[in-house]
């Protein structure tokens, strides 16, 4: 049986960063829920599968690497962060080509082996920040 932390860098190298969609099917049961706040997609593992396919269109030289992790019984909570280039269209926005990293948190929960919940945030704020799309707090350039 994979260790906690094994799926969750399978989840990121394979699914995020190698586009490997079918890896998904493996990792995430089919009624396991998934949580992605502000992404506007079905909280399952078509949404996730739906937000990395979205994400990768937009970025597709993306790469997540992760920077720590926690991890208990059957729980596991990683802090990550998202490279990429704004090379496609996000959320309607066209391309700008700028680079941005920023990071992401991921809480997960096994059973069988396997994902069977997990929240997946990413700092969108900061990413649209990057972007141009909106504009950075007061006092600050």
């Amino acid at each position: 049986m994979p260790t906690i932390s094994s799926l969750i860098h399978a989840l990121l190298d394979q699914a995020f960063n190698e586009g490997n969609h079918a890896i998904l099917d493996e990792l995430v049961p089919l009624d396991a829920v998934t949580y992605l706040p502000g992404w506007g997609m079905p909280s399952n593992r078509l949404g996730l599968k739906q937000m990395i396919i979205h994400l990768r269109a937009a970025f597709p030289d993306l790469t997540c690497t992760v920077d720590d992790e926690i991890e208990g019984e059957s729980k596991l909570a990683v802090l990550w962060t998202l490279r990429g280039t704004h090379k496609g269209s996000f959320f309607g926005n066209v391309p700008t080509g700028r680079s941005v990293a920023v990071h992401g948190f991921i809480f997960i929960r096994t059973a069988d082996g396997r994902i069977s919940e997990n929240w997946l945030l990413i700092d969108q704020m900061g990413l649209l920040q990057q972007l141009g799309i909106v504009p950075p707090p007061r006092g600050k350039t």
